[in-house]
């Protein structure tokens, strides 16, 4: 049996990916270990017979914090030199710098999957250059880029953080969503909507959004209902002031972190699914569009573009132009016909690319095939 550690900060869409992977993975194959944050999550991972994982609880951050990220380095040796894995895969930027140094020490190999390197998080140029500067001094010849998405391999590559070689992928992927449970909150919001997930973050770029539904309700009303307002929620106050500047907060509804089922439900029934994203891994809730068969308009950011293509499944707006996305947005809603034709790409586009019941395989094998190397 082939065992794997995995480490991270268990959070958001990172979470999400590993219990999807330690949920579906062959589990008489692979053994897997997790390593993760203290107050990160408290929800139990499992196997594909819903067995609790092995897991270990260190002082994992998001935030950079010398002390703490010293003593879970060091916490983190220890659990290795104890259960030797056969593999390391490291989630998130965090778990993959202490991720690749424990493959140097242990000589491990090591597969780093981003879902959004850590130098595209900040508009401050001189941070960037240091983000950019820690993702390549941590690469090293026993690590690998296990990219989330095409876009985020070409990025790992193109900022010469990994040589092409040593640049893979397995695409986010989901169980197919075959059943809608009933909303489990008090539904506040009107029955003709469209949504999106996301905190309010430099990464999200919810402002942009909010911008451009005062645009659209200068022409037609429109409710948005924005899910995932939560953790890391830094430009929260930014965007109730511009909704409040705009009038309108009979027009937008804010829900804190909610069930995934919940999710699904309000996904499914959105007339239109939105994301205004400067960059992303491979977004899940546009995985979700796609299995739930909602029609995206969605920027063009890493991430967003390998999963809508322009014209097929929704459309994509490149440099973030309010008055495009406007325009894109009051087109889907006023007509019925091109949306049902993009619903079925769109369930098209998640049978044939993003079904991790049929995806799981290739990282089985991408597993497999890196201890013959």
């Amino acid at each position: 049996m082939i065992k794997v550690a995995h480490i991270l900060h268990s959070v958001g869409g990172v979470d999400v990916s590993l219990r999807l992977i330690t949920e579906n993975i062959n589990s008489e194959e692979f053994e897997n270990i997790i390593i993760h944050g203290i107050k990160d999550t408290d929800v139990d991972f499992r196997d594909q017979n819903n067995t609790i994982l092995k897991s270990y609880k260190t002082s994992i951050y998001r935030e950079i914090n010398i002390i703490n990220d010293l003593i879970a380095i060091i916490q983190t040796y220890k659990i290795l030199k104890k259960e030797r894995p056969d593999i390391i895969h490291a989630h998130s930027a965090k778990g993959g710098i202490i991720g690749r140094l424990m493959g140097l020490l242990f000589k491990t190999k090591v597969f780093y999957t981003p879902q959004a390197f850590s130098f595209l998080s900040t508009e401050n140029n001189l941070k960037r250059k240091i983000y950019l500067f820690i993702e390549r001094l941590f690469t090293n010849k026993y690590s690998y880029l296990l990219a989330s998405s095409n876009s985020e391999k070409e990025r790992g590559v193109n900022n010469k953080i990994f040589k092409k070689e040593k640049a893979l992928l397995y695409n986010n992927s989901i169980v197919d969503i075959k059943k809608i449970e009933d909303l489990s909150i008090e539904k506040t919001w009107p029955e003709e909507y469209i949504c999106t997930v996301g905190r309010p973050s430099y990464q999200k770029n919810i402002e942009l959004m909010i911008d451009v539904l005062h645009e659209v309700n200068k022409i037609k009303e429109v409710h948005l209902v924005i899910m995932g307002v939560g953790f890391h929620s830094d430009k929260l106050e930014e965007v109730q002031e511009k909704i409040k500047n705009y009038n309108l907060t009979e027009k937008v509804t804010l829900l804190n972190w909610t069930k995934r089922t919940d999710v699904f439900n309000i996904i499914k029934e959105s007339k239109i699914y939105i994301s205004t994203a400067r960059y992303e891994g491979l977004p899940y809730s546009i995985i979700e569009s796609l299995a739930l068969s909602t029609p995206c308009v969605v920027t063009d950011s890493d991430g967003n573009r390998d999963l809508i293509i322009d014209g097929y499944n929704g459309y994509v707006i490149k440099n973030q132009n309010s008055t495009e996305f406007k325009d894109k947005i009051l087109h889907l809603l006023d007509n019925k016909e091109v949306r049902n034709t993009f619903s079925d790409n769109s369930r098209n586009e998640f049978l044939q690319k993003y079904n991790v019941e049929k995806n799981i395989k290739n990282l089985e094998n991408i597993y497999i095939a890196s201890l013959n190397r």
